[in-house]
């Protein structure tokens, strides 16, 4: 083991050891070639998340022996590349909107496959996010109840940039009593088993609000380019 293949590993130790067994780490590998996601996976990480489905294709080609890999889709998605992310990525984050959740059941019924995803949210207006408003949302519950072909396992949140630490956990925590209100609500598909929320800078704040799928790039991999 090379000394920064050590490193990472006592990186990856290190957090496990802080996690709930609640909290599913996901290494946010965007950016990152084939050789760091192998040594994040001889440290034990099974869950990768990409941002670019082209970059993410030829990393997923060239990992493909690695067949226990769970490929995780957190970027913003375009509706001209639904039809790759469907075939490629077992979890999808960043559904976020109705026509894209409309879009997506359609393929996953053409290619016969149940995609599990989270719905995206704004808990707060920024123009810089894409997601539901909540009112939105809610509004739009019974006909994402009728995606049947989407396995919808919670939502999905990032808060603005620039808050401080009390208004970053106020966001998780809204977004937290969102997926309760929801929970309570008689839905035959809206299961709100997860909340994919908190990366590097506020990972702590979204675990303590409830966070069970957790996006984690620079703690693990160091600064990279964007």
């Amino acid at each position: 083991m090379t000394d920064l293949e050590n490193s990472m590993a006592n990186r990856i130790a290190q957090i496990r050891s802080t996690l709930p067994d609640r909290v599913r780490l996901i290494a946010v590998s965007k950016t990152v070639g084939s050789e760091r996601i192998q040594e994040a996976y001889r440290a034990g990480i099974r869950d990768f998340g990409e941002s670019r489905i082209p970059e993410s294709l030829q990393k997923q080609e060239e990992l493909k022996d690695l067949t226990d890999i769970t490929w995780h889709l957190i970027g913003h998605l375009q509706s001209n590349k639904a039809k790759k992310a469907i075939a490629n990525f077992p979890w999808i984050h960043s559904v976020d909107s109705l026509k894209l959740a409309q879009q997506l059941n359609e393929l996953a019924e053409n290619l016969e496959t149940k995609p599990k995803i989270c719905l995206q949210v704004k808990i707060v207006p920024d123009p810089q996010k894409f997601g539901w408003r909540v009112p939105e949302l809610l509004n739009d519950l019974p006909v994402l109840d009728r995606c049947d072909r989407l396995d919808i396992q919670g939502l999905m949140c990032i808060p603005p940039f620039g808050l401080n630490s009390e208004q970053t956990y106020e966001v998780f925590q809204q977004t937290a009593e969102l997926a309760d209100k929801i929970k309570q609500q008689d839905w035959s598909n809206l299961q709100m088993h997860h909340l994919s929320m908190g990366m590097s800078a506020d990972y702590p704040l979204a675990i303590q609000a409830g966070a069970t799928l957790i996006r984690l790039g620079t703690t693990l991999f160091g600064q990279r380019n964007p």
